[in-house]
């Protein structure tokens, strides 16, 4: 099982998120309840992201707005970096 954690700036932004998008929140905790046992689950469709942001990985919470993660497989952690729309976040 891995260690989920969460940057100062994730937790700030995500409270904003939610206040926003109150619907997004059970599909959120499924996904943590996901990554927690396997954060590369085939259904969760994680993606190593390119360029400046290729230290970083990325799922998709909708078509709009994604969740930026830190996947460390040999500490099993995995830190939770921003959270909000592509335009946002990329």
């Amino acid at each position: 099982m891995f260690n989920i954690k969460q940057t100062e700036s994730f937790r700030r932004n995500s409270k904003k998120f939610f206040k926003k998008h109150k619907g997004l929140v059970v599909d959120f905790e499924k996904f943590i309840s996901k990554l927690q046992n396997n954060p590369f689950e085939p259904s969760l469709q994680t993606h190593k992201l390119k360029g400046e942001l290729k230290e970083f990985w990325s799922y998709s919470l909708n078509y709009e707005y994604r969740v930026v993660l830190i996947i460390m497989i040999t500490d099993k952690e995995v830190t939770l970096i921003d959270i909000g729309s592509h335009d946002e976040i990329y």
